[in-house]
C-alpha cells in the first residue's frame, strides 16, 4: 500500500505528514521497476496507469490543501481527505430514505469498487428485505434499523429456516448500508451502534495433508479426464491458498524464477491486491507432468461437482459436522443452509483449498508469512478464518518456549 506524504511550510517551520492511500503495488515493482526506463510495452502501460492514479490523488490532496487553513492540516486531516477521495459524499437530495431503495443506491454507488459476487450478495439481501416488508406489510426506512427491527428480522428469518450465520451476515450488511447513509448526511437510529451481531461457531471443514496425499495417489484409471483436471486444480488450490476466482486464472506466463525459487504473481480478483506466492513442490509436480502448464479452466459449478466426486473416489467419507445448502422440502425450490453430520466429501467446495492451506500450515509456518500468501488484511481475520483462538496461539508460543 503506497503512502501519501504531504510536505509544507508554516510559520517558518517545515512539516511532513503521512497517510496510507488505497493504492497497492508490490515492493519489488515500486523499488525496481516503477521509475525504470523501459521499452517493454506492458511495463510502460503499467507505469503510466499507476502515475495517472497517483496524480489524481495528488491533485485532490493539493486542492483540499488550498482550501484549508494551514494550522488545521494534521495527519487526521490528510487521512480524511484521502477517504473523501475514495468515498465522495452524494448530495442528500439525491438519496432515498427508504431502506430498500437506499440499498439499491448503495449498490449503484459502489458498483465500481466491489466485485460481481459482492453485488450478487447485496441483491440477495435486498430481496430478503423485500419479503420482510411484504410479510409485515410495512415500508422500512433507514431510521427504522434499531433493536426492535433486529429482533423482528431475526424472528422472521428463523421462521423461514435461515441459518443463524446467514441472518448475521444480512444484519451486518444492513448496518453497513445505514452507516453509509449516515456518512452521506441521512438520519439513522441512535440504537444502530448498539446492535450487536454474533456469528455461530461452525466446524471448519478442510482437507488434511494425509487426505491430500490420498487424492494425489488416486489411480488415473479411476478418473475421467475432467476429474483428473479437477483433481489437479484441487491440489494446486490446497498448496497456494487462493480463491477459485484467482487460481482458475493461473497461467505459466505468470511464473518467474527468482533465486532458484518458482514464484507466481497475479492480482486477486476480489481485493485487487497484487500477490506474489511461491509454488509448493506439489504444484511443481503437477506442472511438470503437464509440460509446464496449469490444468484447463472450468466453471465454478463444474469444479464444485467434480471435486466432490474426486474426494468420494478417494474415500474421504468420514462423518463430520458441517453446513450444506439443501432444499427445505422436495420440489419446494426453497433452499436453506443446514448444519448436521455429512460425509466429508459432500462438504467439499471450491473454498476448501484456501482453508486447507491456511489450516494445514498454521503453526508450522510463521503466521505473518501465511497471511502474506492468503492476502488476509489482519492476523485477527486470519485466525478467525481458520477457527483459531488467542488461547491456541498462546499454547503454540508456549511450545516454542
Amino acid at each position: 500500500m503506497l503512502t501519501a506524504r504531504l510536505l509544507f511550510r508554516h510559520n517558518n517551520s517545515d512539516f511532513a505528514i503521512d497517510a496510507n492511500s488505497k493504492y497497492e503495488t508490490t515492493k519489488e515493482y515500486w523499488s525496481k521497476e516503477h521509475k525504470k526506463n523501459t521499452k517493454d510495452a506492458e511495463l510502460k502501460t503499467k507505469q503510466v496507469d499507476i502515475n495517472k492514479g497517483l496524480n489524481k490523488i495528488e491533485n485532490h490532496i493539493l486542492t483540499e490543501f488550498s482550501k484549508t487553513k494551514t494550522e488545521l492540516i494534521t495527519k487526521e486531516w490528510l487521512f480524511n481527505v484521502i477517504e473523501l477521495y475514495y468515498n465522495p459524499p452524494v448530495p442528500i437530495e439525491a438519496l432515498p430514505t427508504e431502506l430498500i431503495k437506499y440499498t439499491q443506491k448503495y449498490i449503484e454507488i459502489k458498483k465500481n469498487e466491489i466485485t460481481a459476487n459482492t453485488i450478487k450478495k447485496c441483491n440477495v439481501i435486498k430481496q430478503l428485505l423485500v419479503r420482510f416488508e411484504l410479510h409485515f406489510k410495512t415500508t422500512l426506512y433507514v431510521t427504522d434499523v434499531n433493536s426492535n427491527f433486529k429482533t423482528n428480522f431475526e424472528t422472521y428469518c428463523l421462521s423461514n429456516k435461515y441459518a443463524p450465520n446467514t441472518i448475521a451476515t444480512a444484519l451486518k450488511f444492513i448496518k453497513v448500508i445505514c452507516n453509509h447513509a449516515k456518512h452521506n448526511g441521512l438520519e439513522i437510529s441512535y440504537q444502530l451502534d448498539n446492535i450487536k451481531i454474533k456469528n455461530t461457531k461452525v466446524e471448519n471443514v478442510y482437507l488434511t495433508i494425509d487426505e491430500l496425499d490420498l487424492i494425489s495417489s488416486i489411480e488415473d484409471a479411476k478418473l475421467t479426464d475432467s476429474l483428473k483436471n479437477a483433481r489437479d486444480w484441487l491440489i494446486i488450490s490446497c498448496y497456494t491458498g487462493q480463491r477459485v476466482s484467482d487460481f482458475m486464472r493461473f497461467t505459466s506466463e505468470q511464473i518467474r524464477v527468482e533465486n532458484g525459487k518458482n514464484l507466481i504473481e497475479f492480482t486477486q480478483k476480489k481485493t485487487g491486491k497484487i500477490m506474489t506466492v511461491p509454488l509448493h513442490k506439489k504444484v511443481i509436480e503437477i506442472l511438470e507432468k503437464r509440460n509446464g502448464n496449469f490444468p484447463y479452466s472450468i466453471s465454478d459449478q463444474k469444479y464444485n461437482t467434480y471435486i466432490k466426486k474426486v474426494c468420494e473416489i478417494a474415500e474421504i467419507d468420514q462423518l463430520v459436522n458441517g453446513s450444506k445448502i439443501l432444499e427445505t422440502e422436495p420440489k419446494s425450490k426453497i433452499f436453506r443452509k443446514e448444519t448436521k453430520l455429512f460425509k466429508k466429501f459432500e462438504l467439499v467446495t471450491s473454498h476448501i483449498g484456501r482453508r486447507s492451506f491456511a489450516t494445514n500450515f498454521y503453526g508450522t509456518i510463521p503466521t505473518s508469512l501465511l497471511i502474506g500468501a492468503t492476502g488476509h488484511s489482519t492476523e485477527a481475520m486470519f485466525l478467525n478464518y481458520i477457527g483459531k483462538s488467542d488461547t491456541q496461539k498462546a499454547n503454540q508460543l508456549a511450545d516454542y518456549f
